[in-house]
């Protein structure tokens, strides 16, 4: 059974950062790895939205444009483990981080922005809150 295990998030003020963890538990990467692991982010009163992908072979990032230069999506794949790194976070960054894998097919620039239902794997959820 794969599971998807986050840590990480918590509250910052403007302009801090905070990088959370996805860490794949239940199988080994060596025998098999999802082909592309995302991370979306829901806030309050709006839809769930897709804004760093990374597909696992090959390490190839999609990551929103308003996003880049301050969100980074890194893998480890000896740990079995994606990481989103958040530089000057802002106020509207906040909202609940999720963890998603999904399997036969590699992340696209077409997962930016979408909601993920063809993720078939997802963590519990990290809240990011930033203040003013």
């Amino acid at each position: 059974q794969v599971k998807l295990l986050e840590s990480g998030g918590g509250s910052v003020r403007a302009g801090g950062s905070l990088r959370i963890s996805c860490a794949a538990i239940g199988y080994a990467y060596t025998t098999y790895s999802p082909d592309c692991v995302g991370w979306f982010r829901q806030a309050p009163g709006k839809e769930r939205e897709g804004v760093a992908f990374i597909s696992t072979l090959g390490g190839r990032t999609h990551v929103a444009d308003s996003l880049k230069g301050r969100f980074t999506i890194s893998q480890d794949n000896a740990k079995k483990t994606v990481f989103l790194q958040m530089n000057n976070l802002q106020p509207e960054d906040t909202a609940m981080y999720y963890c998603a894998a999904r399997n036969r097919f590699s992340c696209s620039d077409y997962d930016v922005g979408r909601g993920g239902e063809d993720f078939g794997y997802w963590a519990q959820g990290s809240q990011v809150t930033v203040s003013s």
